[in-house]
């Protein structure tokens, strides 16, 4: 051509060309749309140009939407079809259709080459046939993805090679690392179900390695009755398809030929079908593991001791787990959809503390959950950290007013005599020095039984196990107590004689001493003690009955917690004084002995009572004796420096056995705190 003569343009060859020209976009508007195709079809350029093509009958559009599909993907088309004029009647055409890529290979859309079929037989014969191909598809892929339970995809997927490409059998494969496994299939022997195989020689190794998606073998290119597949009588021919999830390979599509032939259709159906097959093994697996995490997040926080619930925007209950319930009392049912049952935080890092109504306390503390605009609250029970919290007051205050008395006197005793020493008379002297001793006596009686008390607390105290006679411990501990209060009668009442028992007996004087110096204490007003021993079938049982202030309705197992002094006995105003360790240090004295100390309520009054296990004759362990005499004991330490009472200090004469037999050590905290009672408030292939 010469450089003289115009160039031939683009539009020019458009506009001369004789058969229809459409370019569709990616969104599928038409954008191209030639003098031919107004001709063929009647609809001018400015009626179509910007919109939906136009000529597609509706029950063809899902054949039009398959065969873009498959252009799409590159592979360029020639159908034939039907079409519709603008004046309603079909035209029986041939389409050749192609994908529009750009410079850099971007996909940009379709050109479609529209021409009048010379044969109507055939036209329609293909039309038809596409239609039931595309609605077979259509119905198959339906099916596939009626069903988010992978086992159930796979064997849809299954069946879906058999009904749609016209297939004897069909299987489908799973890839596993370097095996195959055959996990589910149609029409053959359930005994290939689960049939693995290397992948390096299976037929979808050798079609990974080809770098193509579809793999064609029969019996003129490849043996195949070494193949599983053999299973299939009469197999002649094997067509795979690769199935990938999330653009890697999962496994292969085999549709297996025994009688037909296979073609080009039944490949391009396969593949089809391999593509839908990705789409829904990949949501199959997306919800199996979605599932799993809603159940391992389930168990999670059913397997929480705290309490765990989750909030909607409005602050209403949606997820309630079992610590919830038991920490609360409320069933989900009760609570989800309102609000809980206690106070939220102000705001994301700040707790609540709540106390509940049966006197339990709770920290709640509340996150939000961004993406959602949920909240998760999380709240414990957290009324044994109170309990500590309040004990620790009790024992600073009860403690510092414990110690202030004597110190006072000491420091103002011994500032006298210094300042003074001179114009005292030796009487004064002598009196001032004996008060400061005095004083200095019952502070050390106070620091032992603090430290008594620490040991019981950490689970350290260790008493004996031996037969000894009750019944002198006891004569032994009222004769001490009589002469000490005009106001009292102290007696004790039981058998002349009473069955050997087994235990320790400087700690079961300390027992008595303890709950006779108690008796006399809370009785101010003076009475009748009557101590009374009686034996049961696996014990003997002591109790000690005062006339004294008695205790309040509840407080019959909080005495027995340390720094405590419940009920009327508690009353600050009556000046009882004490540490409230004592009822604490003899519980665990005689559970450490096998026995118990109980309280109960009287009409006027209060009666303790404790047993002591009966001697059953057991054989004595040698190594524990020989450990137990090597040192003095902290019971028998106690019982010696005086740390029994506060009303007097007792020198027992009970002399520890020259051979401790049994010994019973609590080595950790943990045996104290089972034993020790609920703190109760005041008021959770091939």
């Amino acid at each position: 051509m010469s450089s003289e003569r115009a160039p031939l343009s683009a539009e020019a060859v458009l506009a001369s060309s004789a058969d229809a020209v459409v370019g569709l976009d990616s969104e599928l508007r038409v954008t191209v749309w030639n003098p031919a195709a107004e001709r063929m079809f009647g609809w001018s350029a400015d009626e179509v140009l910007g919109g939906e093509l136009p000529i597609v009958p509706a029950e063809l559009k899902g054949e039009h939407g398959a065969v873009l599909e498959q252009v799409r993907a590159g592979n360029p088309l020639a159908v034939y079809t039907r079409r519709v004029r603008r004046d309603g009647t079909v035209l029986d055409v041939r389409i050749g259709a192609n994908r529009v890529a750009g410079a850099d290979g971007r996909f940009l859309g379709w050109v479609l080459n529209i021409h009048p079929s010379d044969n109507d037989v055939q036209a329609q014969r293909s039309a038809m046939e596409r239609a039931r191909l595309v609605r077979r598809l259509t119905d198959v892929v339906v099916d596939i993805n009626a069903d988010l339970s992978l086992k159930s995809v796979l064997d849809r997927i299954s069946r879906g090679i058999t009904e749609l490409t016209g297939a004897d059998a069909g299987g489908f494969v799973l890839l596993d690392e370097d095996r195959v496994e055959l996990v589910s299939i149609s029409a053959l022997s359930d005994e290939l179900q689960g049939f693995t195989a290397p992948l390096e020689d299976s037929l979808f190794g050798e079609l990974l390695r080809s770098g193509k998606s579809v793999l064609l073998a029969n019996e003129d290119t490849r043996g195949l009755q070494d193949l599983v597949w053999a299973d299939l009588p009469g197999l002649h021919t094997i067509a795979l398809c690769v199935t990938n999830v999330h653009g890697r390979p999962y496994g292969a599509l085999y549709a297996l030929y025994s009688q037909r032939k296979v073609g080009h259709i039944e490949l391009e159906l396969l593949e089809l079908l391999a593509a839908h097959a990705g789409v829904a093994i990949g949501n199959a697996l997306a919800y199996e593991e979605l599932n799993l995490q809603r159940v391992h997040e389930q168990a999670v926080a059913d397997s929480s001791a705290d309490g765990i619930a989750v909030l909607d925007f409005g602050g209403r209950v949606r997820k309630w787990n079992r610590s919830a319930v038991e920490l609360t009392g409320y069933p989900l049912e009760a609570v989800e959809g309102r609000h809980p049952p206690f106070p939220l935080p102000a705001c994301h890092g700040q707790p609540v503390k709540h106390k509940l109504k049966d006197g339990r306390w709770l920290e709640i503390l509340m996150a939000r959950i961004p993406r959602t605009h949920e909240w998760v609250v999380d709240f414990r029970d957290i009324t044994a950290q109170k309990a500590m919290e309040e004990e620790r007051e009790d024992f600073l205050a009860t403690s510092g007013h414990e110690l202030r008395t004597p110190i006072t006197v000491i420091h103002g005793y011994a500032t006298t005599l210094m300042r003074k020493w001179a114009r005292l008379t030796p009487d004064s002297q002598y009196e001032a020095v004996g008060t400061i001793a005095d004083r200095s006596s019952a502070l050390v009686t106070l620091v032992d039984r603090l430290q008594l008390g620490s040991d019981v607390s950490r689970g350290e105290i260790r008493v004996s196990r031996d037969r000894f006679d009750l019944l002198d411990v006891l004569r032994q501990a009222v004769s001490a107590f009589r002469p000490l209060s005009d106001r009292h009668e102290v007696s004790l009442d039981g058998p002349d004689e009473l069955p050997a028992t087994a235990g320790d007996s400087l700690a079961t004087g300390m027992i008595m001493d303890q709950l006779l110096d108690n008796a006399l204490k809370f009785s101010p007003e003076g009475g009748h003690v009557h101590v009374t021993a009686r034996a049961e079938e696996e014990a003997v049982a002591v109790t000690v009955d005062d006339e004294g202030v008695g205790l309040r309705p509840g407080d019959e197992e909080r005495i027995f917690d340390r720094f405590v002094q419940a009920g009327a006995r508690g009353d600050g105003e009556t000046g009882f004084g004490g540490l409230g360790l004592g009822l604490y240090i003899v519980r665990q004295l005689a559970r450490d002995q096998g026995g118990d100390v109980t309280a109960q309520r009287l009409e006027r009054g209060t009666r303790m009572r404790f047993t002591v296990p009966l001697h059953r004759g057991e054989a004595p362990d040698p190594e524990e004796g020989e450990d137990a005499g090597a040192e003095e004991s902290p019971v028998a330490a106690a019982v010696r420096t005086g740390v029994t009472g506060g009303a007097r200090v007792t020198d027992i004469s009970h002399q520890p056995p020259a051979s401790q037999k049994t010994t019973k050590t609590s080595s950790t905290p943990e045996s104290l705190s089972r034993q020790r009672s609920v703190r109760r408030s005041a008021s959770p292939t091939p």
